[in-house]
């Protein structure tokens, strides 16, 4: 925020150039980026693989990746309901959606934190609202990976190799400890007489328990429509709850690492747990076509939808009035000499 007597660091003059500036490097980096991770692609693989997949199945695919993006975008929704605030629909789902891009190929702290901040702080929204809102979206996103991760994990379905130190009954405990925590957070929604979350310092309202209902309900979906997309791309030829559970395997493998957009991870983690099924090559060009369409094409998307609002921002803001500037004060006359007698 500015500082209302002016002297804050936004009123000196080279601030609104030097925001320029960080805007163009930041979004060179993100084009850097896509050209980075574009190179890294076998597209002569992915192409003989996608020319081998039947036309239906990535139009399916591609649906389903749709579908998940537009589920997601409109958590944010439950936030708008949660705090209250009146912005349109469709601006609190636009945002979502550029956040959530940015989040899955550069991370939470760039993609749902700062740009959430930054996009809702100029329709209007104060910190403390929008940090309401972010921390609504994040429980709805792992309160399904609980759910799902746990279910999948505690009911053996998932082989994972011998050598990992939670294979076999740990894997399974670590499932039952995710449903443990999914179900206290709902019991605790319906049930609490403080009415109060506390995360990572920050203290959150919980919400009523019909809300968690529906934030579980659209997690869920959520995660399922991502692995139903892997699994499409897989040709179905292994069971959905395996690759659902391989998946999940991933995205937490990808947020523990904290490499941008999981590049690698997510490969690693699918050759390391199937490719005893499945060819490594097929199976990678799979992935590769998975992170096409659900990572590249909507952060590009993206990209083009923020620039053009923080255009449509900058005209805005260059067509309203300036006020006009105080007249200078006359400087002052010498006052006069009284003549000597």
């Amino acid at each position: 925020m500015d500082n209302p007597k002016g002297r804050g660091l936004t009123a000196r003059a080279w601030w609104p150039w030097a925001r320029r500036i960080v805007t163009l490097l930041f979004f060179s980096l993100v084009v850097w980026l896509l050209v980075k991770q574009a190179r890294n692609i076998d597209w002569a693989q992915v192409w003989t693989a996608a020319g081998n997949h039947p036309l239906p199945a990535l139009l399916l695919a591609a649906g389903l990746g749709i579908a998940s993006h537009g589920l997601y975008s409109s958590f944010d929704l439950l936030g708008r309901h949660y705090t209250g605030h009146r912005l349109p629909a469709w601006q609190v789902m636009l945002t979502t959606f550029i956040s959530y891009a940015f989040n899955l190929n550069l991370g939470s702290l760039v993609g749902g934190v700062a740009f959430r901040f930054r996009l809702y702080s100029r329709l209007g929204l104060d910190n403390a609202r929008i940090g309401r809102i972010l921390g609504i979206s994040m429980l709805t996103n792992w309160l399904g990976y609980l759910v799902l991760a746990g279910a999948v994990f505690a009911s053996g379905l998932l082989e994972v190799p011998a050598e990992w130190r939670i294979a076999g009954p740990p894997l399974q405990w670590l499932g039952g400890a995710l449903l443990l925590v999914a179900a206290g957070y709902v019991v605790a929604c319906f049930a609490s007489k403080r009415r109060l979350l506390v995360v990572r310092g920050h203290e959150l309202p919980l919400p009523t328990g019909r809300m968690a209902l529906l934030q579980l309900a659209m997690s869920c979906t959520n995660w399922m429509l991502m692995g139903a997309m892997v699994w499409t791309l897989l040709d179905q030829r292994i069971g959905y709850a395996t690759v659902l559970g391989v998946l999940l395997i991933a995205a937490i493998a990808g947020v523990i690492t904290h490499v941008p957009a999981g590049l690698g991870v997510l490969e690693a983690v699918f050759v390391a747990l199937l490719s005893d099924r499945i060819p490594a090559g097929e199976l990678l060009a799979s992935l590769l076509i998975y992170r096409a369409m659900y990572y590249l094409v909507p952060l590009a998307l993206a990209t083009l939808l923020h620039l053009t609002i923080e255009a449509r921002m900058l005209k805005a803001k260059r067509r309203q009035p300036r006020p006009p500037r105080p007249p200078r004060p006359a400087p002052a006359r010498p006052a006069s000499r009284a003549p000597l007698h």
